[in-house]
């Protein structure tokens, strides 16, 4: 995954030791194409592949939460070169208003520990700027690699949800709870 197109970028909202997260803009749509299309990465969401480069792009377009929500996915690239490997962020489920946690990232950046540094930048932002009490996160409970990073933000396990034939494991964090 690259640059957008043209240098552009989208507006920068947390910086962490390995990684810039920032707002996610329509030059990213071959970037958040390639990350849905690996079947390895999906594998765990629930999720569909973008059909082509022009769907990923019709959906950057029409994603307005940062703008409704003051929050949401962030693109996750890594520093010095500014490569998107993924996205980590907050979003507020329309259906619960409950504030949710995820990341995915491309497989070459698994297993370095990028999920976990992305996750808790959003969670003292969650907490801290947006002034947030309580912060879910989601996980299918075959997703051993997922489950294992909200264990690591000291995120407690409070429930489970049948959906689309998998059990999934819901995860939450108080204020209070969250790591430094």
């Amino acid at each position: 995954m690259s640059e957008p197109a043209g240098g552009r970028r989208g507006r920068v909202v947390l910086r962490t030791a390995r990684l810039v997260l920032r707002e996610l803009v329509p030059a990213d749509a071959a970037d958040v194409f390639e990350l849905n299309a690996d079947p390895e990465v999906l594998r765990y969401t629930g999720d569909r592949p973008f059909a082509s480069v022009d769907e990923a792009r019709a959906f950057l377009v029409r994603y307005d939460d940062y703008r409704v929500h003051g929050m949401g996915r962030w693109g996750a690239c890594v520093e010095p070169d500014g490569e998107l490997v993924g996205w980590c962020g907050l979003k507020r489920q329309p259906a619960t208003g409950e504030v949710d946690l995820g990341f995915r990232l491309v497989r070459r950046a698994w297993g370095q520990g990028l999920a976990t540094e992305a996750a808790a930048a959003c969670l003292r932002h969650g907490f801290g700027t947006l002034g947030l009490d309580r912060i879910v996160g989601r996980a299918m409970e075959a997703n051993a690699g997922s489950r294992r990073v909200l264990e690591k933000l000291r995120m407690r396990l409070v429930g489970c949800q049948e959906e689309g034939g998998a059990t999934w494991l819901v995860y939450e964090i108080r204020a209070g709870d969250a790591p430094p």
